[in-house]
């Protein structure tokens, strides 16, 4: 029984071990998501987030990084989760179906300069995608976080910057998107504690 318990755990960090490793070799597509993050940042921009069931709680998670720093002498950043408005959410569901649920918002909301995230575990979710093409065509900085091979997200051109926990396992991939969010709210910072770094116009 030891060894069986043993060999599942060690699998169990295999599957971590290469997902992580993939994000990894992503790296250069990270930093220019989180330098186009801090331009919008630093020209006044708000990060607008959003998700479906377990993504929704990350979606929620990834505001409260932004608007309250966990390191002290971290400035806070505009940050909303269209998750956290059940009314909202449940009325635009009634009205105007499921896959408007973040797209009917977002045109209330958004304005040109602000940056909209999408998290969707397999990059399929078709409230995820049509919350991206509205925040898009609004001339939003559009960012998705997306699992296994990205999904519809990866061929989409109304997806900004892409980061895909490459994994099957959405318990991997939800693992993943959490070391992302935090990477993103780590280096947003780096950026915008160096605006030389930010160069000239907006991503």
């Amino acid at each position: 029984m030891g060894e069986v318990t043993a060999s599942s755990v060690r699998a169990a960090f295999d599957r971590r071990r290469a997902a992580t490793a993939s994000l990894a070799d992503d790296a250069g597509a990270v930093a220019l998501t989180c330098r186009a993050m801090a331009r919008r940042f630093h020209a006044g921009g708000r990060l607008l987030t959003f998700g479906s069931g377990a993504a929704a709680a990350d979606a929620a998670h990834l505001a409260v990084e932004f608007v309250h720093p966990v390191l002290v002498g971290k400035r806070a950043l505009p940050a909303l989760s269209l998750v956290n408005d059940p009314a909202t959410l449940t009325a635009v569901l009634a009205a105007e179906g499921p896959d408007e649920v973040f797209a009917a918002p977002l045109r209330c909301l958004a304005v040109p300069g602000d940056i909209a995230l999408g998290l969707s575990p397999d990059g399929n979710g078709a409230d995820v995608e049509r919350g991206l093409a509205v925040a898009r065509a609004r001339g939003l900085l559009t960012v998705a976080l997306a699992g296994g091979d990205g999904g519809r997200l990866a061929g989409s051109a109304d997806v900004d910057h892409l980061v895909v926990a490459r994994s099957p396992d959405p318990a991997v991939v939800r693992e993943i998107h959490v070391t992302v969010y935090h990477v993103l709210w780590e280096l947003v910072h780096v950026f915008l504690d160096d605006p030389d770094s930010l160069g000239e116009g907006a991503a």
